[in-house]
């Protein structure tokens, strides 16, 4: 075969063999197919797509390219969760110890943010003393006994995805359905879980900005999943605003703790337990919401928190003792008028959290643990004139605050309409 075959064959709109696109994969990942043919051929996909059953063969192609997780020694229904990213998106952290205190055990990889705020292992290592780093052996053993672990990534995994991934992100390929699918998918599958949850995010501050598109993303992941023999769900939802209250790394572990103690906000908790549902079903256990939200309420899930925690090597008196740290400076900001909030840009929210030191621009930023943002108002709450709207923590001394603060401010609407927005908004089984 040779590569300029494939990619003449994918600019004409055909659709490739299973062959070909094992051979492509494979000798891409052993440098005998250069960065430059394999940047004509995800461009020829972006124009041309790819049929359902050439993503298939793409995932699995990649899935083959490294290490894949054997879990299969870890009594019960492995659960997994993914999330497509957000601002302010806590989930896992909640959602984790939640569904294993239900006694279904949770194998998660997860990975670093890059843009609006720290990913989940940035927000874990906010605590001290965590480690992401574990053998697949300590894996498996901590899911055994502990009933979770969220850890980092094998570098052995996937290989051809880290490979593709850099490329595309360098050559404006990255926003294409079927190699989205392919890429997220491949990692979960090679991960090892019986069962997946995707949550699908859209809206201003997600990678999705329209329905349509989160759609038919969450549609070719199940498909993807269901195909290989994963159970597999979506769950469509909105990211409008932040998620939760917080936005930042340590900020977003102390909210989760107090979710995790049965405080908090009460529409967190009640969407935490609406994905908890669902994945306890991936593994056949039938709970009520009720049933869920206890959980939160008596301490089952916390327990499972701090059993993560200290399995990891967490410092989990020092969090219980100190949740938030204390940053150098702060602003609180406050509304211009009265009414109800309307809109909350997350996206600006996002970038502003970043800009203050809670994410990365490039994957070689240092994160500032403490730095990010606490709302106080969100869609639909009222506010009152000089009531504030949001806080900024940063240590930067020459962080423009005023200048920042204002920008998202301009993006925070306030009107006499009272509108509610809902979490999830579409199940795609």
């Amino acid at each position: 075969m040779r590569m300029v075959d494939i990619i003449q064959k994918k600019r004409e709109g055909q659709a490739l063999s299973t062959q070909e696109i094992s051979w492509m994969i494979d000798s891409y990942t052993s440098g005998a197919v250069p960065d430059y043919q394999m940047s004509a051929w995800a461009m020829a996909v972006y124009f041309r797509g790819m049929t359902t059953a050439e993503t298939a063969d793409l995932t699995m192609a990649m899935v083959a390219s490294g290490q894949t997780i054997d879990l299969t020694t870890i009594p019960g229904v492995k659960v997994d969760k993914h999330s497509t990213g957000g601002v302010g998106d806590k989930v896992t952290l909640i959602l984790a110890p939640l569904v294993a205190s239900f006694g279904v055990p949770v194998a998660k990889m997860s990975g670093r943010g890059l843009g609006h705020t720290g990913g989940t292992l940035d927000k874990l290592e906010s605590i001290h003393g965590f480690e992401i780093e574990q053998s697949e052996a300590e894996f498996i053993k901590q899911v055994t006994e502990a009933g979770l672990a969220v850890i980092g990534q094998s570098d052995d995994l996937v290989k051809a995805d880290k490979l593709l991934y850099a490329l595309r992100d360098v050559t404006a390929t990255v926003d294409i359905i079927p190699l989205i699918a392919s890429s997220i998918m491949s990692k979960k599958i090679a991960a090892g879980s019986d069962a997946i949850l995707l949550d699908v995010t859209v809206g201003s501050g997600a990678f999705m900005k329209n329905i349509d598109d989160a759609r038919l993303l969450a549609r070719t992941m199940v498909d993807l999943g269901n195909a290989v023999g994963r159970k597999t769900i979506a769950v469509i939802t909105d990211m409008s605003q932040p998620l939760g209250a917080t936005i930042g790394n340590r900020l977003e572990i102390a909210e989760s703790l107090a979710v995790l103690k049965g405080e908090g906000s009460s529409e967190l908790q009640y969407f935490i337990a609406e994905l908890a549902q669902l994945m306890l079903g991936l593994a056949d256990v039938d709970k009520s919401l009720d049933e869920i939200l206890t959980h939160l309420s008596n301490g089952a899930a916390l327990d499972k928190f701090k059993a993560m925690v200290t399995a990891q090597g967490g410092d989990m008196a020092e969090l219980l003792a100190s949740p938030v740290h204390k940053t150098q400076f702060s602003k609180v900001v406050r509304s211009q008028k009265s009414g109800f909030v309307t809109s909350f840009d997350a996206l600006s929210a996002g970038l502003l959290a970043m800009r203050a030191g809670a994410g990365r621009a490039v994957k070689s930023d240092l994160l500032d643990m403490d730095a990010g943002i606490k709302i106080f108002k969100k869609i639909g709450d009222a506010v009152q004139e000089d009531e504030p709207l949001f806080e900024i923590f940063y240590n930067k001394p020459d962080f423009d605050v005023d200048k920042e603060s204002q920008d998202l401010l301009d993006k925070i609407s306030i009107s006499d309409e009272k509108i509610k927005i809902k979490e999830i908004l579409e199940i795609i089984k």
